[in-house]
């Protein structure tokens, strides 16, 4: 059985207000029934279904259309209490079922549609159809259309019944249609009467009482015209009255409509009758309806946070020791939220433990984000055992716990007379007694509230008892005896929350290995401590320990500055190496294309004058039939054939000059001819090379290794990755990397479709579990 610690946990951690959010984003009450029926689970199976619906869902509204997303009605209570013979809905809740039963046919035709896609939802759609009822979803889906059109027949398009509902609701319909006609002339007649006469207040009409028509008249004139006075005015002045000649008819018409009531409530009391069977199924149906806008719920709230389905596995309960989880860029939801709504960054958090580290002590500076890590600890693993995907990357692993317990906050209580140190201890007595290896913990400020020395001892006691019970925990502190129990105590490892010194502000990044300073003086130093005072706290402390905490400090930031510096002189040396290797290739390119070039041309040469010697031919032919002498005939093919010859070498020469092999000019040449804008032919062709040029060199320049396809649709996705494959084959690169995520899958199979469809690709393969495994394509192009 799995249980937390506070009773007001999901308050401490603020989890009430991820609920809150939730409840929020949910279409309708049954929904929000889910949401408040939310609850942590350590069943690793059950929470394995909840994330992969909600990544679907997920999927769903960022990559499909015409998602049904409207008309979540929960009927059933009118479900319910029209079980009993003779009860009915009215027209208004019928219209509602309608709608409703609409909505939800759709969505169980769009999911079996999709079943391949979205297993998951599929299942689900199944266990609220089949399982229920023993019929599929798309079963199910035309036996909920059947009743759509069933209330089709009754009510028209402003939910009111219609006229054909019945023939009897017909007739009457029309008999009362023809006497209110009657008594609107007749009444007319009369107003008209009353106006001529002055019997009627300025300005009036034919008005209603009572259901019924009536003209209003003054007072002192009420017997002028015979009948009945249903209303008069505040003031007396005026009377509001039925004349007798149309009482009688507006007795009929009354008849009748209780006649048409009567008739109404039989055809509403028939189709009660007619659905009565089919409730039990119905009620399913709207169960699934409740379901599916909890999930909906959830996968708007994961898109909001950015929250993905990462690795999870649950926690042997054979062998406890093969418990571990690592986080990579975890954020705390609501602080993300929170700092959207401002434009501000959130530093991710990266953290790991395992057999080998259980416990992680975490120092650092007051305002230097212990706290927080801390929470984000806690509230991320709740949501994740409450069905919810954590805000953290894909690669990330999950294990699950049977109980988590957390001392955060302030706990003391006046009633009880208990101080916050007294609150402490209760809460550490519990977590001894609870805790087992299947539980994780997390306490804030762990051993203060009283004096240092036996403050630091009892939590340094705790701390070991809770390691021989092999649990998990994360636990903030100042204490320094507390920091070096990690170098003795197999299981606990330090942690630090880095500062750095020279801008004198707290960094937000968690280090795991060393411990971390509070940076005490520093800080007081920044806010503008008395300086006097702080010397004297400085010989107090003593040299030895500031340097030590300053020293220790520096040597972590500085070896993150290094380690980034080096990763970016990789980044850079990879990229030259790229450069040099797409240089070469496009060199070879160019010798190639050259020599294609060149000998297009004189094909292109060779076949102007094939042309000419046929108009040649046919002028020797016009010499010969002129009767010319067969010696000059001769000599002017000699000329032509020396023409030919002189052709044929000149395209050579100014296809050289055009592909950048000019020839060095010699004394007596002439120069070379000088490109000038608008040449044609051979002499505008450097031209259309520095402009292949000048766009190739700003692809290479722009091009990047990798491409991140992630939240975009699908068919954006395609044309984005078209345009990238287009341009690393134009660029000669041989190897890219594709970034779409793990997510359902729908983008990594798009993306592996179309790669595998191009036959300039070579190969196409999973990046390294360490580089991103499933969620990257890399790509290996043929060279």
């Amino acid at each position: 059985m799995s249980s937390n610690f506070p009773p007001n946990f999901e308050q401490k951690l603020g989890f009430d207000v991820i609920r809150q959010i939730l409840n929020d984003y949910c279409l309708s009450t049954l929904g929000r029934i889910w949401v408040m029926k939310m609850a942590f689970s350590a069943d690793a199976a059950e929470i394995h279904t909840a994330l992969l619906q909600t990544s679907e869902m997920k999927a769903i509204l960022q990559f499909e259309e015409k998602f049904p997303s409207q008309d979540y009605y929960d009927m059933i209570p009118e479900l319910l209490r029209i079980r009993i013979p003779g009860t009915y809905m009215e027209a208004e809740q019928l219209s509602e079922l309608k709608l409703s039963v609409s909505t939800i046919s759709e969505l169980l035709s769009f999911i079996a549609d999709r079943s391949e896609k979205f297993p998951a939802l599929y299942a689900l759609a199944c266990d609220s159809g089949e399982h229920a009822t023993g019929y599929s979803p798309l079963a199910t889906s035309s036996m909920l259309r059947s009743i759509v059109a069933q209330v089709d027949r009754i009510l028209d398009d402003k939910s009111e019944v219609r006229d054909s509902a019945s023939q009897e609701l017909n007739r009457i319909r029309k008999d009362k249609a023809s006497l209110q006609s009657s008594v609107e002339h007749k009444i007319i007649q009369s107003f008209k009467v009353a106006r001529q006469n002055g019997w009627i207040p300025e300005d009036a009409e034919v008005t209603i009482r009572n259901g019924r028509l009536v003209i209003p008249m003054i007072s002192t004139h009420k017997r002028k015209i015979q009948g009945f006075v249903h209303d008069e005015s505040a003031t007396g002045h005026t009377v509001y009255i039925e004349p007798a000649e149309i009482f009688e008819t507006n007795n009929e018409i009354r008849e009748l409509d209780y006649a048409e009531r009567r008739e109404i409530v039989r055809i509403l009391i028939e189709f009660a009758k007619t659905v009565r069977p089919e409730i039990d199924m119905l009620i399913h149906a709207y169960h699934f309806l409740g379901k599916i806008d909890f999930v909906r719920a959830k996968a708007r709230f994961a898109i909001s946070v950015n929250a993905t389905n990462p690795i999870h596995h649950p926690r042997s309960p054979h062998d406890p020791e093969q418990h571990s989880f690592f986080w990579h860029k975890a954020i705390h939801p609501l602080l993300f939220l929170s700092h959207q709504k401002q434009k501000k960054e959130i530093m991710p958090l990266d953290i790991a433990l395992n057999p080998g580290q259980r416990i992680l002590i975490i120092s650092g500076p007051n305002a230097g984000g212990k706290s927080v890590c801390l929470k984000t600890v806690g509230l991320v693993q709740y949501m994740f055992q409450c069905g919810l995907l954590p805000p953290v990357k894909e690669d990330s692993e999950f294990c699950i716990f049977h109980k988590i317990f957390i001392d955060i906050g302030d706990e003391q209580s006046i009633d009880n007379d208990l101080s916050t140190y007294s609150s402490k201890l209760i809460n550490l007595k519990y977590f001894i007694e609870n805790i087992d290896a299947y539980s994780l913990f997390l306490i804030d400020e762990m051993g203060t509230g009283t004096d240092p020395s036996l403050g630091g001892a009892i939590a340094e006691a705790t701390l070991e008892a809770l390691n021989d019970k092999r649990a998990m925990g994360v636990v903030t502190t100042h204490y320094s005896n507390l920091k070096l129990l990690a170098a003795s105590e197999q299981g606990i490892v330090n942690g630090a929350m880095l500062y750095d010194l020279k801008k004198l502000k707290p960094l937000f990044q968690l280090k795991i290995g060393k411990p971390g300073s509070s940076f005490a003086l520093e800080i007081a130093h920044e806010i503008g401590f008395p300086g006097d005072v702080l010397a004297k706290a400085k010989l107090k402390t003593g040299k030895s320990q500031l340097d030590f905490d300053r020293e220790l400090q520096n040597l972590e930031v500085e070896k993150q500055e290094i380690t980034q510096k080096n990763t970016e002189l990789q980044v850079a040396d990879d990229f030259l190496a790229e450069l040099i290797h797409k240089y070469e290739k496009l060199n070879a390119d160019l010798e190639s294309k050259k020599k294609e070039i060149i000998e297009k041309a004189r094909h292109e040469a060779r076949q102007l004058l094939d042309n000419s010697n046929k108009i040649i031919e046919k002028t020797i032919k016009d010499i010969r039939e002129s009767q010319a002498e067969k010696a000059r005939t001769k000599e002017i093919r000699v000329e032509l054939s020396e023409i030919k010859e002189k052709l044929l070498q000149e395209p050579k020469s100014e296809i050289q000059h055009a592909t950048g092999n000019v020839q060095s000019v010699k004394p007596g040449n002439p120069p070379p001819a000088v490109i000038k804008p608008g040449l044609v032919g051979s002499e505008a062709k450097p031209h259309r090379f520095q402009s292949y040029f000048d766009d190739l060199h700003t692809k290479l320049t722009n091009f990047s290794l990798t491409l991140d396809l992630r939240g975009n649709r699908v068919d954006e996705a395609l044309s984005i990755l078209q345009r990238y494959i287009d341009d690393a084959i134009l660029c000669s690169v041989s190897e890219v990397q594709i970034l779409h995520g793990k997510g359902n899958g729908v983008l990594r199979q798009v993306t592996r479709d179309y790669l595998r469809s191009q036959k300039e690709v070579k190969s196409v393969r999973d990046a390294p579990l360490e580089g991103g495994g499933a969620g990257i394509t890399v790509v290996s192009f043929r060279m």
